[in-house]
């Protein structure tokens, strides 16, 4: 059974297509294509001609690629934060909790994974941060909304911040790769984006 036609929670799949010759016709600046799926409740596809179904949507923007490109340093730099940021929360609380010589030798076992698992625990931002991550969403905001005049500059985070989230945010916006999202919070943000 391929991944492509199973998903068995909700996701986004995001693609992006450079074309040499299918450019809007009336625009100078380079455009890419971002294209999207996603699924609102666990999907199979046994049969791809006779498949339909009321929970799997998809659809397309054309994007300027010089603000997908910055934004993509943007959001490198705030992954950074966010990464500084979680390594000084663990310095401190390590640093004012003992650990016995049984502990300590417990976690230099190393169990071998496939795939390094990201970190998943919500974030505490400072001020800055904060800052930060308000302006790179509310270029994300910009950018996937149906109507970008109607888009305001985000007042609040709305989503969970974690490392996994911000990370896939940065993958999203790589031309060169696609990503898949899954993270509760960040998928609902997105796809009120899309709508």
């Amino acid at each position: 059974e391929s991944r492509a036609a199973n998903a068995s929670n909700k996701e986004i799949n995001i693609q992006w297509y450079i074309p040499s010759l299918a450019k809007p016709s009336n625009d100078t600046e380079t455009k890419v294509l971002l294209l999207y799926a996603y699924n609102t409740k666990p999907v199979k596809i046994n049969n791809i001609k006779i498949f339909s179904s009321m929970s799997v949507f998809s659809g397309h923007l054309w994007i300027p690629l010089a603000r997908i490109i910055s934004l993509r340093k943007k959001l490198s730099n705030l992954k950074q934060q966010v990464e500084m940021l979680m390594h000084s929360s663990k310095s401190l609380s390590s640093a004012s909790e003992p650990i016995s010589f049984l502990e300590q030798s417990e976690t230099l076992k190393i169990i071998p994974s496939k795939k390094p698992k990201m970190n998943v625990a919500k974030v505490h931002l400072d001020e800055k941060t904060e800052e930060m991550a308000k302006r790179c969403l509310s270029e994300v905001k910009a950018l996937l909304s149906v109507v970008p005049a109607l888009s305001l500059p985000l007042t609040e985070i709305p989503f969970d911040v974690t490392l996994q989230s911000i990370a896939s945010l940065e993958d999203m916006f790589d031309p060169a790769n696609g990503c898949i999202i899954t993270e509760e919070s960040l998928f609902n943000w997105i796809i009120s984006l899309f709508h």
